[in-house]
C-alpha cells in the first residue's frame, strides 16, 4: 500500500452536514467578537454559504435545505437581523446552485469557484434587497461588497469539504 493512499472514510451525516453547520456556527461567533485592529473591524464573511454550495454540488437532499434554514435563522437572530432573510438568500444560492450542477460536476477548481462566486453573489443580492425592502433605505454597499469578497474567499474550504465527500463515497473512485 502506497504511503498516499488513504483508506476511505466512512460516510455519515455527521461528518458531511453537522460538522459543516456547527463549525459555521462557530466561525461566526469568533468573528463577530467586536475587535477592532488599526480601526478595522473583523471581516463577516457568510460561513454557512460554504456548505450551501458544497451541499448542492455533492448530493441533492432534503436535510442540507434544512440546516441552510436552521444556520440562515441562527444568522438572524445572530446579526440581530429580520428573521428569514439569511434562510433566503442561503436557499437562494443553494437553488442556484442544485440547478446547475450538472453542469459543475468534473469541472475545474476555478470553474466551480466562479460558480461560488456566483453564488455568493446571489445570497448577497438577495439579502441585499430584502433589508432594503425591511429598512426602506439602502445599506452601505462598500460593506456590502467586502463582505461579498470575503465569502468569496472561503471557496477553498467548499473545495475541502467537496472533496472529504468524494473520498468517502465509493461512486466518485
Amino acid at each position: 500500500m502506497s504511503l498516499f493512499h488513504q483508506a476511505a472514510r466512512p460516510l455519515n451525516p455527521l461528518s458531511w452536514i453537522a460538522l459543516p453547520a456547527l463549525l459555521c456556527v462557530l466561525a461566526t461567533i469568533l468573528l463577530g467578537v467586536p475587535l477592532r485592529l488599526w480601526g478595522l473591524s473583523l471581516p463577516e464573511p457568510v460561513f454557512a454559504l460554504v456548505p450551501a454550495f458544497a451541499w448542492a454540488v455533492i448530493r441533492p437532499s432534503v436535510l442540507p435545505a434544512l440546516f441552510l434554514l436552521l444556520l440562515g435563522l441562527f444568522m438572524d437572530i445572530f446579526w440581530g437581523g429580520p428573521l428569514g432573510l439569511w434562510p433566503l438568500g442561503l436557499l437562494a444560492a443553494y437553488s442556484l446552485v442544485l440547478a446547475n450542477r450538472a453542469g459543475m460536476i468534473g469541472q475545474s477548481g476555478v470553474v466551480l469557484w466562479a460558480w461560488y462566486a456566483a453564488a455568493a453573489l446571489t445570497a448577497e443580492t438577495a439579502c441585499l434587497l430584502l433589508s432594503m425592502l425591511d429598512a426602506h433605505a439602502a445599506p452601505n454597499l462598500v460593506a456590502v461588497l467586502w463582505q461579498y469578497l470575503a465569502t468569496a474567499a472561503l471557496y477553498p474550504f467548499a473545495h475541502i469539504l467537496i472533496q472529504r465527500y468524494e473520498d468517502a463515497d465509493v461512486r466518485f473512485r
